[in-house]
């Protein structure tokens, strides 16, 4: 392809087994199948409409006059894309959707005639397949008793095909010979680009016709092309019509949004779909976000399961009603283990381990704490039977990993995975997890084990209010024992602050400041979600003012994540201003929470979705679409709110 995938994405299609990214051209960008993490097939799927000798127009393009509408039909995961031009007599509408249950994506195209003329034009379809993400040994080919462009490569095929019989096919046409459309009937090529077209003569003025093109997958030929023969069996309507039943009986046994208001209830809906697509069918892992930077240009990946962002995703599953979906998570972090007893970073949808740069200690304590919050929502033993085992494991590894001298846990990575420390929120975290598996070992008969979890929790939480308290800076640290590099430990130094250096593995020299002063958004999880100090104490209160105060973003507005944040440019981010409007919630200040909560909603993308961060200067969508982190937060916030105003 001729031009690089975007990070940003605009819609997501699926069925927890396929997931799709689409711009909001509904050009496909990315397919995973069959789980929704790895591994990805698709260079790109383009569409284009050719008339008599011209170029190829491509109407997935912001170009050719082309401009679009892009919505999902409401209560549905289904994509409604509406590509109009002046200067063609051809409008098109077209639908995105994986069918629940089968390997069948549908993609229906509506072309109509605006003339006063007939009108006659080829639509083209070119396809390209880097399957596994691999550029090597691609095979596309052409199944003639099927009428469908096959690609496959090792044990993954895809097959395109419509109802309507083709007109034209290619196996191996690259970018640059497809734009003229001039399609030579080759069957088969050790190449991943294809393409097919379809003739349309004499469309009457003010007429339609419809062409479905159905993408299927299988592990062999005969799979994947029998489930070409199933997507043929039914009308494109009709997937379409069993489609949309699916997601409004899906919607209708989750819990009703608890706020009564429009915009709030749509993006309640959106949220709730979403985490649906999240979630992989066959693990029971939750993904952070689709992939967009397989590169890792810019940053070390998302579509990955880490234990933290779960432990908020499914607190919000359960108060949403989707509590099956945690069933399935929790069952997954069993598979996640290590032998030790930890959860490490982050992890594949099998368990295994994903790529990774070191231990963060809150990762392990947020499934530790997140268990005991979904035990909570249905009080289910043989759900806490089922986890005993892993509790006990994980608890024992986080006792191991504390410091018997500050009673504070060894330094680990932080939540936001740059830099190392006895963190204040990994303590915090910590502690929740520690304060959950001595409510499981109760439940277990050992009060004993509960007993000592709880004594190390209750001095975690000693700890942090006298080791990790800034009495300079009216706040908490955000850390204790910050390892540095040794320029800016001798600056630091410099401007009076105190540390050690010490020799680790090898007579390597490390150098550790004995504070991190920095504000951070991190330090309101002390208090929300994990209670180590409660919201109302004053130390607390004042932490959450120096939060406000130091990471509201000028102009656009919305909280940052620390103050001298540079990812990306330094954007405030939708979890972090969610993560506040917790805070206040707890402390009382419902005003407040409205304010930030609006401020959320303000900044999604115009299909519904929330980004991760919306850009310091235009207060466009910045990075990462969608994040599941953030419609988390948006659950939880609205649950809060309704809580707090019933009482």
């Amino acid at each position: 392809m001729s031009n690089k995938k975007p990070f940003l994405v605009d819609a997501i299609i699926g069925n927890s087994k396929f997931l799709a990214s689409l711009g909001r051209t509904g050009k496909m960008y990315r397919l995973w199948w069959p789980n929704i993490d790895l591994p990805q097939h698709v260079d790109a799927i383009r569409t284009g409409i050719q008339w008599a000798q011209s170029p190829v127009s491509w109407f997935d393009e912001e170009t050719n006059g082309f401009t679009h509408e892009t919505a999902y039909v409401a209560k549905t995961n289904i994509l409604q894309v509406n590509a109009r031009t002046e200067q063609q007599p051809v409008q098109v509408d077209s639908l995105h959707f994986a069918v629940p249950g089968e390997d069948i994506i549908v993609r229906e195209y509506t072309f109509t005639n605006v003339s006063n003329q007939p009108a006659s034009f080829s639509f083209i379809v070119h396809s390209s397949f880097l399957v596994s993400e691999n550029n090597l040994y691609n095979t596309t080919m052409f199944n003639a008793a099927e009428d469908s462009l096959v690609h496959f490569r090792h044990k993954y095929y895809f097959a395109l095909s419509s109802a309507n019989v083709c007109t034209g096919y290619q196996s191996g046409i690259n970018w640059d010979n497809v734009q003229h459309g001039e399609l030579n009937g080759n069957n088969i090529d050790m190449k991943p680009d294809g393409a097919l077209n379809w003739r349309i003569n004499e469309l009457a003025a003010g007429a339609s016709v419809t062409i479905p093109v159905y993408i299927t997958a299988g592990h062999d030929e005969e799979s994947v092309l029998q489930q070409m023969r199933t997507a043929k069996s039914k009308t494109s309507a009709e997937w379409v019509q069993e489609t949309t039943a699916y997601w409004h009986e899906f919607l209708a046994a989750a819990a009703p949004c608890p706020i009564d208001d429009n915009e709030i209830s749509d993006l309640y809906d959106r949220s709730l779909l979403m985490f649906k697509l999240m979630s992989d069918e066959q693990t029971g892992s939750i993904i952070a976000a689709p992939e967009f930077d397989e590169n890792f240009t810019r940053c070390g990946g998302y579509s990955y399961c880490w234990g933290r962002d779960a432990a908020f995703i499914t607190t919000a599953l359960d108060k949403a009603g989707l509590g099956a979906l945690s069933d399935s998570f929790y069952a997954w972090t069993l598979s996640a283990q290590s032998p030790d007893g930890s959860w490490q970073q982050r992890h594949y949808h099998d368990g295994s381990l994903a790529p990774s740069w070191g231990l963060q200690i809150d990762e392990g304590s947020s499934i530790l704490w997140g268990m005991w919050q979904h035990y909570l929502e249905k009080k289910d033993s043989d759900f806490a039977k089922q986890v005993w085992p892993a509790v006990e494991k994980g608890a024992s590894f986080l006792m191991g990993f504390l410091d018997a001298e500050s009673g504070l846990p060894k330094p680990s990575i932080d939540l936001w995975e740059e830099r190392e420390a006895s963190h204040t929120y990994s303590s915090a975290a910590v502690y929740g997890g520690l304060t959950a598996a001595a409510s499981f070992a109760e439940l277990a008969g050992k009060p004993e084990l509960a007993a000592e979890w709880t004594a190390a929790a209750e001095r975690i939480s000693a700890a942090i209010k006298e080791l990790c308290w800034n009495e300079e800076g009216g706040r908490f640290y955000r850390g204790v024992d910050l390892t540095v590099n040794a320029g800016k430990y001798e600056q630091a130094l410099a401007a009076g602050s105190t540390g050690y250096v010490t020799e680790s593995n090898k007579g390597y020299k490390k150098h550790v400041l004995d504070h991190d002063a920095v504000i951070d958004i991190s330090l309101l999880g002390i208090a929300v979600p994990f209670g180590a100090v409660a919201a109302d104490d004053e130390s607390m209160r004042r932490t959450a003012d120096a939060v406000e105060a130091a990471l509201t973003v000028p102009g656009v507005g919305g909280i940052k994540r620390y103050e001298d944040d540079i990812y990306i440019g330094g954007n405030p981010w939708i979890l972090t201003t969610l993560w506040l409007a917790h805070y206040r919630i707890q402390t009382g200040s419902i005003d407040e929470a409205k304010k930030l909560l609006k401020w959320a909603m303000d900044h999604r993308t115009e299909t519904g979705l929330l980004p991760e961060q919306v850009d310091k200067n235009t207060g466009e969508t910045a990075w990462v679409v969608p994040l599941t982190w953030s419609h988390a937060m948006f659950i939880l916030t609205i649950f809060m709110l309704a809580e707090a105003e019933a009482k």
